[in-house]
């Protein structure tokens, strides 16, 4: 968050979360409307008759109506005028099965903190499949709403954010892909502020030379940063920054941060710029390599005078090959670092000048460092073992094109620590697993477990053998219902219920994240 500070007028409101639904399933009410280059916004908007602008749509969709967008391209800006009242009964905006219509705001006057496709004070609005360019500030942007699902869109050449959400709640941001963004240096690709119960998930954001790739920043909670593939952006990939507000319980995981741009840029970097408190933030099964300063950074970046955290917590994730400019694997430099800090089960193997760098007046006090495999140990000013370490090289299957799977024979297998280690790996099979084959399932060090070793004894005329773990249905990894951690797709989580807090206010916060889990930018 180094270029952003929030206007005054933007007050913070309380916020929950929702997930995705798609907005194109067969309704049995509502009624569908449609708009065409070729329409006529006197038309009744339908597949022979449609409008000619998506503002007319916005101006009369309903709670369950949707509008279907032909291909083609439309000068204009779209504010919906209306909100949905329910997951069943949302407003939806979408290109037209197998076409894409794009929104250019080239020429168009857009205000500043206001997108092209812009809402506000609005509830359950979906929009998908959309093309947005050109615009003169945010590229699709939510402030001050609920239910909102940012889905399968594309957005490039934006002054600011491609995509921007700002003091919502109940928001999924799935599936886009953001290139070209802030422009103009403000905010980051996605920027998500202000911001309760949330997911930012599957979007590929990259080629934004001159800010971050993914922000959740400035008072931002109780949300999950998961499945997303982030490269060639400036500055850091994916940044959690608390600025000046109390940031807290954010999931960053199964995500892929690679060529951040920038001799300092960082794959995955935690911020309290302005002294606002971070806590109870996860990083895990992330797989960053190729970045010019450090895979993942705790960062001391700010002008406050203190920048407190807590419980930041970076387990099971591989790190390879980062500081290609200077720099190293995980790094831990903030001074006022308070308490709960874990560095565990993490591969850390070729980064440039260390593996993992703690400063001294935090090391084995505020900061835990255990149970990580470490290859090409430098000697750094800073750079640490950990206890239960592993030195070794981690045999990865094909790490320079980009398969960071464990390779047979491999050390980390199945000598990680349980403490806190997530109950899946990046491609969401469920751990532990016997790696080794020898009759005892236990977990592995980095971003993937090894597969089960199918083991056969011989016993009289019997043999047995080790049975794999099940995975979810899809072979996704899981996503966990926010107020239980559940797994959504063997449980049938309804996006769209009012959430419960993740964390029971009446437990250890890290207890409790702990549980859910086996249970299943800017730098302004």
């Amino acid at each position: 968050m180094r270029s952003k500070i929030l206007p005054i007028a933007l007050v913070l409101s309380a916020c929950h979360l929702s997930a995705f639904v798609s907005p194109c399933a067969a309704r049995s009410y509502g009624t569908v409307y449609y708009v065409a280059t070729t329409g006529n916004d006197s038309n009744p908007g339908t597949r022979t008759s449609p409008w000619r602008t998506i503002q007319k749509a916005a101006d009369t969709l309903i709670a369950g109506d949707t509008v279907y967008i032909r291909k083609g391209t439309y000068k204009e800006r779209v504010t919906p005028k209306n909100s949905g009242t329910g997951p069943s009964r949302l407003i939806t905006y979408a290109s037209y099965p197998g076409e894409t219509a794009t929104i250019d705001g080239k020429g168009i006057a857009v205000p500043e903190y206001v997108g092209l496709f812009h809402i506000e004070g609005r509830k359950y609005i979906t929009v998908s499949g959309l093309k947005v360019v050109n615009s003169a500030y945010y590229g699709i942007n939510a402030d001050s709403s609920k239910y909102i699902t940012i889905q399968k869109n594309v957005t490039t050449k934006t002054v600011s954010c491609g995509i921007g959400i700002w003091t919502c709640s109940n928001v999924v941001v799935d599936g886009n892909d953001v290139s070209n963004a802030c422009a103009g240096g403000q905010q980051e690709a996605i920027s998500v502020a202000q911001t309760t119960r949330f997911e930012v998930r599957n979007n590929r954001v990259h080629h934004t030379p001159d800010k971050e790739g993914i922000c959740i920043k400035d008072g931002s909670s109780y949300g999950k940063v998961f499945r997303n593939k982030v490269h060639h952006t400036s500055d850091v990939g994916i940044y959690v920054d608390a600025w000046e507000r109390r940031t807290h319980h954010i999931e960053i995981y199964g995500n892929v941060v690679h060529d951040v741009q920038d001799n300092d840029g960082c794959g995955i970097s935690v911020a309290s710029e302005m002294g606002g408190l971070l806590e109870d933030i996860r990083i895990y099964n992330n797989i960053l390599y190729l970045n010019p300063f450090v895979g993942i950074e705790v960062s001391d970046y700010g002008a406050a005078s203190s920048r407190p955290m807590r419980r930041i917590e970076i387990i099971n994730n591989t790190l390879w090959k980062n500081g290609t400019h200077w720099g190293g694997g995980i790094t831990c430099q903030n001074p006022d670092v308070r308490s709960g800090c874990i560095i565990r089960n993490n591969i850390c193997s070729e980064n440039s000048a260390f593996q993992i760098a703690v400063a001294a007046s935090l090391y084995n006090k505020a900061v835990m460092v255990d149970h990580n495999l470490i290859n090409r140990f430098m000697g750094d000013e800073g750079e640490v073992r950990g206890t239960d370490y592993i030195e070794a090289d981690p045999l990865l299957a094909k790490p320079a094109k980009g398969d960071f799977h464990l390779g047979v024979g491999s050390p980390a297998i199945d000598r990680g620590s349980s403490l806190k280690a997530p109950g899946f790996d990046y491609d969401g099979k469920a751990r532990p697993k016997d790696g080794n084959g020898d009759g005892t399932a236990r977990f592995d060090i980095g971003a993937y477990e090894a597969e089960a070793v199918v083991r056969f004894i011989q016993s009289a005329q019997n043999c047995t053998h080790a049975h794999r773990a099940p995975r979810t249905a899809s072979g996704r990894p899981p996503e966990l219902n926010m107020s239980t951690g559940e797994d959504a797709e063997s449980r049938g989580f309804d996006p769209f219920a009012e959430a419960t807090p993740l964390f029971n206010t009446h437990t250890k916060p890290e207890a409790a994240y702990e549980r859910g889990l086996q249970a299943g930018e800017s730098r302004i």
